[in-house]
């Protein structure tokens, strides 16, 4: 309970203090003169089309991309702030679908298997501490989870790292419904094993289906409004499309039980998450479905992993989704099971182990895939007129781990910048 307090009072501290510094907004943000930023290169991450942008310009206003393209074609606006970053490269602000980090870490409660109505945002502190090195790498949005206890911990949130105001951090509530079918949940009180989750993830489903339903009718006028039940709110937006099912899933069987009985049977928007333990065995049903793969952080099968042979082959996860059809591959990193600050490095491992990132895959999968899978695309995950300002100053591509960030923008506001903070990740 101390330490609740504490954390509180330390963001609390925070947000009051920038409150009180009265500082006017900067070139960029919301309400200040525009930002044009030069760059050698720009790595739009753009799912389709031109990807990369040679000696390019990106103007920013308000908080928001205004235009990109090559120096030659833009004109710097009257007023605009120019930032010349020369050599260095631009790309979108990193996405993570699988962070616990992003409050005070109180996000698993096992009361139940099943408890969907739990909702990890009461927890939020915005510009937290823990975000200090992830913002210095780069992460600009998270999905911030519950933990994988039981079969359903609740909701996660979608919130942006480097901003001081919960309302301004927010991207989305609920960010998704954390699912975790295996690798956990199964040590809940006596132990249980996958038929009972399978069981109990089925009638929480069905439950949710039959509520939703109930309450398309009535607003249609085709029933009696249905009673309220808390525990089943978030399935509304579940078949309303406007938010996913995220799944801990890991070993080939129950990453098929995602797309069989989530995707298939329930009929509702889905992503594989871990995927793990030749999980890429269901790569060809899940692109058929269009479930995308989030994985990591471990990112390599090894021989006779829980009695899955391998051939003797180490043999890199990502890499094999990829061999077998999977179009849309993305990363994550379970923060702090692997620091926040090593998104980038599940992509320089995944490349290392097969990957092959010859058409910019290894940055789509940092942004625009994520972005796409959590339904968030039309804000974050690519440089694109008309999306956040949510801008990395990189040195090089970011699937090589020799690559340094020097700065980051979020909604156009300079939250990063090497020379300011003397320090480097």
């Amino acid at each position: 309970m101390l330490k609740r307090l504490l954390i509180a009072a330390l963001a609390l501290t925070t947000t009051t203090a920038h409150a009180q510094t009265g500082e006017a907004p900067k070139a960029g943000e919301r309400g200040a003169p525009g930002l044009a930023i030069r760059t050698a290169k720009a790595l739009t991450a753009k799912w389709e089309g031109e990807c990369v942008i040679d000696h390019a310009l990106v103007l920013v206003k308000d908080g928001k991309i205004q235009a990109i393209g090559p120096v030659s074609t833009l004109a710097v606006p009257e007023g605009f702030e120019v930032v010349d970053v020369g050599d260095m490269w631009l790309m979108p602000g990193m996405v993570d679908l699988h962070s616990h980090v992003g409050g005070t870490f109180d996000i698993n409660d096992m009361v139940y298997v099943t408890q969907p109505e739990l909702k990890v945002h009461a927890s939020v502190i915005p510009h937290n501490p823990m975000f200090k090195r992830a913002i210095a790498s780069g992460v600009t949005s998270v999905l911030y989870i519950p933990g994988s206890g039981v079969n359903s911990g609740g909701q996660g949130i979608l919130i942006k790292t480097g901003l001081d105001n919960y309302e301004d951090a927010v991207i989305r509530d609920p960010g998704s419904l954390k699912v975790a079918q295996w690798g956990n949940p199964e040590r809940w009180t006596v132990g249980v094993g996958k038929s009972w989750e399978n069981y109990h993830l089925r009638d929480m489903f069905q439950r949710g289906k039959n509520y939703a339903e109930a309450w398309d009718k009535y607003e249609k006028g085709e029933g009696t409004q249905p009673e309220k039940r808390i525990e089943l709110e978030v399935f509304r937006d579940l078949y309303g499309h406007r938010t996913q099912v995220s799944t801990h899933t890991q070993v080939y069987q129950v990453v098929l039980e995602t797309l069989t009985m989530i995707r298939q049977e329930f009929g509702i928007d889905v992503y594989i998450d871990h995927g793990e333990v030749k999980g890429y065995l269901t790569a060809p049903l899940a692109e058929k479905l269009g479930v995308n793969a989030i994985l990591g952080p471990r990112n390599v099968d090894m021989p006779r992993l829980f009695g899955m042979d391998t051939d003797g082959q180490w043999q890199g996860i990502a890499a094999e989704y990829q061999k077998r059809g999977m179009k849309k591959i993305g990363f994550n990193t379970d923060s702090p099971v692997i620091p926040q600050e090593e998104l980038q490095l599940q992509v320089g491992i995944a490349g290392r182990y097969g990957f092959d990132m010859s058409n910019t895959e290894g940055v789509k999968g940092l942004t625009i895939v994520p972005a796409m899978t959590a339904g968030i695309a039309d804000r974050v995950g690519s440089l694109e007129p008309k999306k956040d300002a949510d801008i990395v100053v990189i040195s090089g591509d970011p699937g090589d781990p020799r690559t340094h960030v020097s700065m980051v923008f979020i909604n156009g506001k300079r939250v990063y910048d090497t020379e300011v903070d003397k320090r480097r990740w």
